[in-house]
């Protein structure tokens, strides 16, 4: 689904700002609560469990792409790249930061949050973020280019049908002035609120709060932050 495709493409995007905010947002909240063990679903290259390790919180992280874990890894970083249904330990706190519930189909979230009550203790957190509808129409769509000396990055995204597809090409120079070609496609789902309330309550958890966002733009909320409690 493009995910080691877009590993190799992340840094150059230019979104560091607007992670270091949401990662400010879901550090709060794990003060807030006073929780201390993370497990964090997509953890991606691990920026947000360094934060927390940084902060004296135990962290370890998961996801899908072998080559984000690699980075996580070159850092001593506990993660691997494993789906949620293999882990075995508990945690007080489960967190998906900055897209994760988005790549999962709708026929799947419900699985999706049965696994997470699974990794929890009782009591146990999982708090996780959605773009809105606003930040689908309006702030997702569209496209990039990147050039510079060595590589050639276009991304084209369309919002239709609830789904926004991502179409994410590389070029990459070679020693003899020739370029190598990669491309690939990530489909994210819009999940609408009632949709996601009932999913979450029969998943077993109770929902203590719901925090309109304003990641990319002061317009409207393009995210919403879930608070869940198993």
């Amino acid at each position: 689904m493009g995910l080691e495709l877009y590993a190799k493409v992340e840094e150059f995007l230019n979104f560091q700002d607007e992670v270091k905010e949401l990662h400010s947002a879901f550090l709060g909240l794990i003060f807030e609560k006073g929780l201390d063990d993370i497990i964090d679903i997509g953890c991606g290259q691990g920026a947000f469990m360094m934060h927390l390790l940084a902060n004296g919180v135990n962290a370890y992280g998961i996801d899908l792409s072998v080559e984000q874990i690699k980075i996580c890894q070159a850092y001593n970083l506990n993660a691997d790249a494993i789906p949620l249904e293999k882990v075995r330990e508990k945690f007080s706190c489960a967190t998906a930061i900055f897209d994760v519930i988005n790549y999962i189909p709708k026929n799947e979230l419900e699985q999706f949050f049965k696994d997470t009550s699974k990794v929890l203790t009782d009591n146990g957190y999982f708090i996780f973020d959605v773009n809105s509808l606003f930040g689908f129409e309006e702030v997702a769509q569209g496209s990039l280019n990147i050039n510079n000396d060595d590589k050639f990055i276009a991304i084209d995204a369309i919002f239709e049908n609830n789904e926004l597809k991502t179409d994410i090409t590389l070029f990459n120079k070679t020693k003899n002035n020739l370029y190598t070609k990669e491309e690939d496609t990530i489909i994210q789902y819009y999940h609408d609120i009632k949709f996601l309330k009932t999913t979450i309550i029969n998943s077993g958890f109770e929902i203590e709060n719901i925090i309109n966002f304003n990641l990319h733009t002061d317009e409207e909320a393009d995210k919403l932050i879930f608070i869940c409690k198993k």
